[in-house]
C-alpha cells in the first residue's frame, strides 16, 4: 500500500465519519516560539486552547511536520526523521475518550478491501497514563483487549501538556508488535524497538497551572469543553504496511536512498556505518526538498540555518560514502519524483527548488575546500611539533567556521596516523549547545501568554474596515496593561486596546502597522503599533495621552491619511517592481520577503548573481512604465482554489485560508495574494527610484527603493550634487563621470609619486640611523622616531634596512606618526635573539606606553596606539625593556 493511498484512506475514513477534512498548513508556523510546525497538534494550537473558537466541531488532517532535536538518531532507528507526515484527528468539544478509542480501532483493523488498513487485532498493544481507568476500560470494551496487552505508564510517557499553564491531559498510544524477531517480548514497556508506537490520542480534560516541569504541574479542574489531539506517523504505518524495516525504505523515501548507492557504487545493506549514512541522505534530502516547497532558503540563522545543516549532513555523508562531486542534482530529482504524487508542488516549482539546492551545495562543496587546507595545515603541524592528536579546539574551530563535520575531520585525521581529542572537542560543543538553549530559553519567557487574549477573541473576529474607511466607530472589548486584563487605563499608560472594528492595518505581508489615533468620549490614544497577536485579533497598542478611556466606552479609529497613502504606494510599488523581476529575469525570480513603508520598499527575491547595472535600469524602466500607464488596481475576495487556478502568485512562506483576497495591477501582468492595502490605481504611486541591490544569502538577492515623494526628493539631491559637480569641474553633465575618472586616476599617479619621493626621504636617513647605534649590554640600539611616514610598511623596510647596516647584535625600534596615529616597528638580528632580545617583547612594551597594542614574531613585530606624543616614551619603553634582558 502506497504513502499517498494510507494517508487518503485515513482522510475518507473521517471524511465518512463527519470529520472536516483541514489541508495541511505551510512547515513554516506562525507561532513565534517555533520555527516549524513539529508536530500534528500546531496549527490547531488556537482551538485547543480556546483562544479562537474552532470552525468546525471534528476534523482531519495529514499535516507536514519538521523536527530535529533526534537528529543525531536519524538513520539509527527504523522510525526517526526529519520530515514526517502526521495523521490527525480532532475534536473540540465533540466526541471524546470513547469516540477517539472507537474510531481509531475502527480504522486500523478493518480489512484493507473494506477501506481500513487491515491490521491484525493480535499485533496491536496500547499504553495508557497509569491513573486513567476510564481509558482502560474503554479499551477492553471496545477493542477487546487483553488485559496484558494494554500497559499503564507514568507521565513521562503517557501525559501531555505544553510546559506552560493551560490544557493538559492523558493520552493513550498504539503501538505494533513486529514480532520476536526485532526484540524482546515485554509490550511497549520495554522501550525496544520491536514495538511501533503508530497513533497517540490525547484526551485534553484539565486545566493545569503552577508549572514547575512539564510533568509537575497543579491541576485546576476540568475543562468546559474537552478535546481529542490524535497523531498518526504516516511514515510508520506506511513501513509497516510496505513490508519494510524502517521508514527509510518506504515509497516515499526509498528512491533516494538508491540514488545515493548508485552514486556511491556501494552496497545497500553490506556495511552498518555506510547503511546509517545512505538513510541520512534519503531523509536529508527529502526534508529539504519539503522546506524549499514551502519558501525557506539556506541562512545561517532561524529556519534557513536548520534547511542548511540539513542540506551540508547530507553532502557530508556522500563524501563519507566516497563521493566528493555535486550529487545533490540527481537526489534531489529522485525526491521530486517520489513526492510529487502527494505533494504536485515540488513539481511544479522545481526550477527555484533546484536553483536553491545546487547552489547551496556548491558553497558548501568549495567550503569543504576551504577547511580541508586549514586542517591539512593543523596536521603538517602536529606532525611537525611530534605530537599525535590534533587539539579539540582546532576541530571545533574548523566545525564553527568552516561548517566542517567533526566526523569527516576524525577520518581525515586518522588517514594521516593522527587522533582528534574528542572529549575536548564535545565539551566546546556542549557548551555552544547550552548558550543557544538558555538563549531559546529566553526568548520563550519573553513571549507572551496568548491565552490572555482567549476571551476576548471568543466574542468573535475583529472587524478590518480600512480598506474602504480611514475612520470607524466601535467598542473597546478589552484593555490589557502590561499582559493583564484592566478595566481603566489613565493619562500616561501604554496598554494594548482590543476593538470590534478598526480602521488601522495590522502589520502583516510585509506592510508596517498604521500609524492613527483612537478618541473617544474624553480620551485620546496615540496608536504605536498594530498587531495580530492570535488569528483572527487585532490588538492595538497606544499610549494615553490624553483621559481615560475603559473597557464598553465608544472608540473611534482614525488612521493618518498621509501615512497610510505613501505606505499604500509604497506596497503597490512592491508588486509592480516583483512583476518587472519576473520579467526581466523569469519566472523563477519569486519573492522571498519584503518591507513596505511609507516612502520605502525593500524586497528580498531568489537570484543566485548579482544584478548588472543594465539589469537594474531595465527592471526600474518596467516599473516605472507601469505606473506611467496607470493600470487598474483591482481586489477580489474568492477560494484560494479559483486565486490559484487565476495565476495568482502564492508567496513562499505565507498562510492563507479558505478565502482569499487577489490583486490585481494591469490584469493578470501583476497578479498576487495579498492582504494589504493599495492604491487604486498604478499613476497613484508617482515614481519608483531603485536605491540599492545586495546580497542576502547564497541565493537570495535584495533589492531596495523609494517611493513617491521620497523617490523624488532623493532625485533632486541628486540632481543637486550632478549640477554642483558640473560647475565645480566645468564639465557637462554626460561626461562627469569620464572626467571624474580622469582626475581620480590623476591622483592615484600622484599619490603614488609622492610615495616614491617618501621612500627615498627615508632611505637618506638610512646611513644617520645606522650611526646612531649605541651600545646596551650585548645589544646595539637604535631607537629613534622618523617623524612621519606614507605606511606602515614604508617604517618596515627601514627597519629592517638598518639592521642589516648596524650589524651582529642589532635592536632597531623606529617611530613614525602614519595617516595621525603612532606606530613602532621593532627588527632583531639572529645574535640579539640569541641574547634574549625578542621583538614581539619590545614591541608591546612599546604600545603599552602608546596605549594601544602590539606584537609579532621574535624577528620583527609592531606596536601601535592613539596618542602620537607618547613616542618617545615608546622607544624608551623599548630601551628600558631591553636593559632589563641584560641584567
Amino acid at each position: 500500500m502506497k504513502t499517498a493511498e494510507i494517508a487518503q484512506r485515513y482522510l475518507d475514513y473521517f471524511e465518512k465519519n463527519g470529520h472536516t477534512i483541514v489541508p495541511s498548513t505551510s512547515l513554516v508556523s506562525d507561532d513565534p516560539a517555533l520555527l516549524f510546525v513539529i508536530a500534528g497538534m500546531v496549527p490547531f494550537i488556537p482551538y485547543l486552547s480556546g483562544d479562537v473558537p474552532a470552525p468546525f466541531p471534528r476534523a482531519a488532517d495529514n499535516q507536514k511536520c519538521i523536527r530535529t532535536n533526534d537528529i543525531e538518531e536519524v538513520g539509527k532507528t527504523p522510525r526517526h526523521g526529519t520530515f514526517f507526515q502526521m495523521l490527525g484527528n480532532w475534536s473540540f468539544g465533540d466526541y471524546f475518550k470513547e469516540g477517539a478509542i472507537r474510531y481509531a480501532w475502527e480504522l486500523l483493523t478493518t480489512p484493507e478491501q473494506d477501506g481500513g488498513l487491515g491490521f491484525d487485532p493480535k499485533d496491536l498493544w496500547v499504553t495508557v497514563y497509569e491513573e486513567d481507568d476510564e481509558a482502560h476500560d474503554l479499551w477492553r470494551e471496545i477493542a477487546g483487549l487483553p488485559e496484558e496487552r494494554i500497559q499503564r505508564l507514568g507521565k513521562d510517557t503517557n501525559y501531555w501538556s505544553t510546559g506552560l499553564p493551560g490544557p493538559a491531559g492523558p493520552c493513550s498510544e498504539i503501538f505494533f508488535d513486529r514480532g520476536p524477531a526485532y526484540g524482546i517480548d515485554g509490550g511497549p514497556a520495554t522501550d525496544d524497538d520491536r514495538y511501533v508506537e503508530i497513533w497517540n490520542l490525547v484526551f485534553m480534560q484539565y486545566e493545569i497551572t503552577d508549572v514547575r516541569s512539564k510533568y509537575d504541574f497543579q491541576i485546576v479542574g476540568e475543562l468546559p469543553a474537552k478535546n481529542v489531539d490524535t497523531g498518526m506517523g504516516l511514515e510508520r504505518i506506511a513501513f509497516l504496511k510496505q513490508g519494510v524495516d524502517n521508514m527509510y525504505e518506504i515509497d516515499q523515501v526509498r528512491p533516494v536512498l538508491d540514488a545515493a548507492v548508485a552514486l556511491s557504487g556501494k552496497t545497500y545493506g553490506a556495511d552498518h556505518a555506510d547503511d546509517v549514512r545512505f538513510r541520512v541522505v534519503a531523509d536529508h534530502v527529502r526534508s529539504s526538498l519539503m522546506l524549499l516547497a514551502d519558501g525557506v532558503t539556506p541562512s545561517n540563522e532561524g529556519r534557513g540555518y536548520i534547511l542548511r545543516r540539513l542540506m551540508r549532513r547530507a553532502i557530508r555523508a556522500m563524501r563519507l560514502l566516497g563521493v566528493e562531486g555535486p550529487t545533490f542534482a540527481v537526489l534531489f530529482s529522485a525526491s521530486r519524483d517520489a513526492m510529487k504524487e502527494a505533494y504536485p508542488e515540488v513539481a511544479a516549482d522545481w526550477p527555484r527548488i533546484s536553483q536553491y539546492a545546487l547552489a547551496e551545495e556548491a558553497t558548501f562543496l568549495r567550503t569543504l575546500a576551504a577547511g580541508s587546507e586549514n586542517l591539512d595545515a593543523s596536521i603538517a603541524q602536529a606532525k611537525s611539533s611530534g605530537g599525535s592528536e590534533l587539539s579539540g579546539a582546532e576541530a571545533f574551530l574548523l566545525h564553527d567556521t568552516y561548517g566542517f563535520p567533526i566526523d569527516l575531520t576524525m577520518e581525515i585525521v586518522e588517514e594521516a596516523g593522527l587522533t582528534v581529542d574528542r572529549g575536548a572537542f564535545d565539551t566546546l560543543m556542549a557548551e555552544q549547545r547550552a548558550r543557544a538553549k538558555a538563549d531559546a530559553r529566553s526568548r520563550k519567557r519573553q513571549l507572551a501568554d496568548t491565552s490572555v487574549y482567549r476571551d476576548l477573541r471568543g466574542r468573535g473576529e475583529t472587524v478590518f474596515t480600512g480598506y474602504t474607511d480611514l475612520e470607524t466607530a466601535s467598542t473597546v472589548l478589552g484593555i490589557l496593561h502590561d499582559g493583564v486584563p484592566v478595566t481603566r487605563a489613565t493619562e500616561g499608560q501604554i496598554v494594548e486596546v482590543i476593538l470590534a472594528e478598526t480602521a488601522l492595518y495590522a502589520e502583516s505581508g510585509g506592510q508596517v502597522a498604521d500609524k492613527g489615533v483612537i478618541v473617544g468620549p474624553g480620551y485620546e490614544l496615540e496608536v504605536i503599533d498594530v498587531q495580530k497577536p492570535v488569528p483572527g485579533l487585532i490588538s492595538h497598542t497606544a499610549l494615553v495621552t490624553t483621559g481615560e478611556v475603559g473597557v464598553d466606552q465608544p472608540a473611534t479609529t482614525v488612521v493618518d491619511a498621509v501615512n497610510r497613502r505613501a505606505a499604500q504606494q509604497a506596497h503597490s510599488a512592491t508588486h509592480l517592481v516583483h512583476a518587472a523581476l519576473r520579467d526581466t529575469l523569469g519566472k523563477t525570480a519569486t519573492q522571498a520577503g519584503s518591507l513596505n513603508r511609507a516612502g520605502y520598499l525593500r524586497f528580498d527575491f531568489s537570484w543566485g548573481q548579482a544584478l548588472s547595472d543594465a539589469t537594474k535600469s531595465e527592471i526600474e524602466e518596467i516599473a516605472n512604465n507601469a505606473v506611467q500607464g496607470n493600470l487598474e488596481v483591482t481586489t477580489r475576495v474568492l477560494s484560494l482554489d479559483e486565486a490559484k487556478a487565476a495565476g495568482a502568485m502564492a508567496l513562499f512562506g505565507e498562510k492563507y485560508g479558505e478565502t482569499v483576497r487577489m490583486v490585481d495591477i494591469g490584469g493578470p501582468w501583476s497578479r498576487e495574494l495579498c492582504a494589504g492595502t493599495h492604491v487604486t490605481s498604478s499613476s497613484e504611486i508617482g515614481l519608483i527610484s531603485l536605491i540599492g541591490e545586495s546580497s542576502v544569502g547564497a541565493s537570495n538577492r535584495r533589492v531596495e527603493a523609494l517611493v513617491g515623494a521620497d523617490a523624488f526628493r532623493e532625485l533632486a539631491t541628486e540632481r543637486a550634487i550632478v549640477a554642483q559637480l558640473s560647475t565645480s569641474l566645468k564639465t557637462p553633465k554626460d561626461q562627469l563621470a569620464n572626467r571624474i575618472a580622469e582626475l581620480s586616476a590623476s591622483l592615484k599617479a600622484a599619490e603614488k609619486k609622492i610615495a616614491q619621493f617618501e621612500a627615498k626621504a627615508l632611505e637618506g636617513r638610512l646611513p644617520a640611523l645606522a650611526a646612531s647605534a649605541t651600545a646596551t649590554g650585548p645589544y646595539r640600539l637604535v631607537a629613534e622616531s622618523i617623524g612621519t611616514a606614507a605606511s606602515g610598511d614604508d617604517v618596515r623596510s627601514l627597519a629592517l634596512q638598518v639592521r642589516e647596516r648596524v650589524g651582529a647584535g642589532a635592536v632597531v625600534a623606529l617611530g613614525a606618526e602614519v595617516s595621525g596615529r603612532p606606530v613602532v616597528i621593532v627588527a632583531t638580528d639572529e645574535t640579539a635573539r640569541g641574547a634574549g632580545a625578542k621583538a614581539g617583547v619590545l614591541a608591546k612594551a612599546a604600545a603599552s606606553a602608546l596605549g594601544g597594542g602590539g606584537g609579532g614574531r621574535d624577528d620583527v613585530a609592531q606596536g601601535g596606539g592613539a596618542d602620537v606624543s607618547a613616542l618617545p616614551a615608546a622607544l624608551a619603553a623599548v630601551g628600558a625593556t631591553l636593559e632589563a634582558t641584560t641584567a
